[in-house]
């Protein structure tokens, strides 16, 4: 079963803004692609159409906290992490890092994070009149992922 997923992508330039400074809103598409990238990583789909039993999953919640900027060129790695996992939701954390030209990620791979990211999403079907609701997660899916372990954070004194 899988908990977590990494990425790694270089910025181009029309994620960018004026300044060559990644757009606040690129960090949405790159959670979302990273969760595709991740559901492929396991044969999985994110969403299926089968005539009227097309189902997906649908955004109940987004988030993202900037901490430093990213730019045109740069490589960014991008960690998800399964916060949490009920019948039809799943929830993930993302960790944003910059990638150096050596191409690690800092020290032992633990460099700041650029950025921190969450998204909530619920797996939806398609209902008489093709209005969509929620339905329980394909067993494959359920499967497939769990919830990552609590990572400790350390105490200081």
């Amino acid at each position: 079963m899988a908990s977590e997923f990494r990425e790694r992508r270089r910025i181009e330039f029309y994620e960018t803004d004026m300044a060559g400074i990644v757009h606040f809103s690129n960090y949405f598409r790159f959670m979302e692609s990273t969760e595709h990238a991740f559901f492929r990583s396991l044969g999985l789909a994110l969403h299926r159409d089968e005539g009227q039993g097309m189902t997906g999953w649908a955004r109940v919640q987004a988030s993202c906290e900037y901490q430093a900027p990213l730019h045109y060129q740069d490589e960014v790695e991008i960690e998800l992490r399964v916060r949490e996992k009920g019948r039809s939701t799943l929830a993930y954390d993302f960790v944003f890092r910059r990638v150096d030209a050596a191409g690690a990620t800092g020290a032992q791979g633990a460099s700041a994070p650029v950025a921190r990211g969450a998204l909530h999403v619920v797996h939806v079907a398609r209902a008489h009149g093709g209005r969509m609701q929620a339905a329980a997660m394909p067993a494959e899916v359920a499967r497939a992922i769990e919830v990552a372990p609590t990572l400790e954070t350390p105490t200081r004194p």
